[in-house]
């Protein structure tokens, strides 16, 4: 091996662990600068340096050889490793700076951390933030997302994070449909009722309760269905049923009366309940950035559970 030949190999495992991330030679040049053409020749320079094929190249996509496998994870690590490195020197500097990716939930993303971004930039001029809003769930680490938000119970394993508020469902209507089509004394009165639910899933129309030791299970129907809360909530207001929506979306309507929760007395178990966890790759310290970002959540989020 020359005497310049680790220092290219190190160049060469960053440009594959690239192509790999990203799916295609073409997403790896955009990441890195370069163009499609000198990414290719930098894999196929590794491959005769270390004497095996990476990558099994088809017309639609590319797979991982065996040997590939295991070279990715080297390039992973050295990848992983040259961030920490970035961010250690990054610790020393007076103030936060850099970009943040910050990956979350749609609705919660809208209602509840939008709300608070522009006073973090506000408070930190030299940290910009890159919301990522989706419902699928994204590692941090293969997404390269610096801060995910996920509502759980059970945090995955190998990630550290923060709990930052908890995440509640409540069933609402307005006054008014309750008067004219009768309040539900029992979740199984429901059944009676038009109600507005997600509509993802087959399930999402099973509604299940707990008071208590006892747990009902109720198949609702309603002339109304949407997989945005913002909008149920604006149903319900419309006197469409009774909604089922996150606390956060109903909390302001809740509030000025306009809308009333319905079978107070049940805790409403589904999707999307738990505990909103900031979620990050486990290092021996956190970069400047990323600390102020997950203090100012913190910090917002207490106020709001508070409301």
């Amino acid at each position: 091996m020359g005497i310049n030949q680790p220092t290219t190999l190190l160049s060469d495992l960053a440009a594959f662990a690239a192509v790999v991330d990203s799916g295609s030679f073409s997403a790896a040049a955009r990441q890195l600068g370069l163009t499609p053409s000198a990414v290719s020749r930098q894999i196929a320079r590794l491959e005769r340096t270390l004497s095996t094929r990476l990558l099994e190249r088809t017309t639609r996509q590319l797979r991982l050889s065996e040997s590939g496998s295991e070279v990715y994870q080297y390039g992973r690590e050295m990848v992983a490793a040259a961030r920490g490195a970035l961010e250690a020197a990054g610790k020393f500097s007076e103030a936060p700076r850099g970009k943040v990716r910050l990956s979350a939930p749609k609705a919660f993303a809208r209602q509840v951390i939008h709300p608070l971004l522009p006073a973090f930039l506000r408070r930190y001029p030299e940290v910009d933030v890159q919301m990522v809003v989706t419902d699928q769930v994204l590692n941090p680490v293969a997404f390269d997302v610096d801060l995910a938000i996920r509502i759980t119970d059970a945090p995955p394993p190998g990630l550290a994070g923060r709990p930052l508020m908890t995440v509640t469902h409540v069933l609402c209507a307005t006054p008014a449909y309750l008067q004219a089509q009768g309040t539900p004394e029992h979740p199984r009165e429901l059944a009676g009722h038009s109600c507005l639910y997600l509509g993802e899933h087959p399930d999402d129309r099973r509604w299940r309760f707990r008071r208590g030791k006892e747990r009902v299970t109720v198949a609702v129907e309603g002339r109304y269905v949407a997989n945005h809360s913002e909008i149920r909530l604006e149903g319900v207001m419309a006197d469409l049923g009774i909604g089922c929506l996150p606390h956060f979306t109903a909390q302001n309507a809740l509030a000025a009366g306009t809308i009333v929760q319905v079978l107070p007395d049940w805790v409403f178990m589904g999707a999307y309940t738990g505990t909103a966890w900031a979620l990050y790759p486990p290092k021996r310290y956190i970069a400047p950035k990323l600390r102020v970002l997950i203090d100012h959540l913190v910090e917002g989020l207490r106020e709001h559970q508070s409301l």
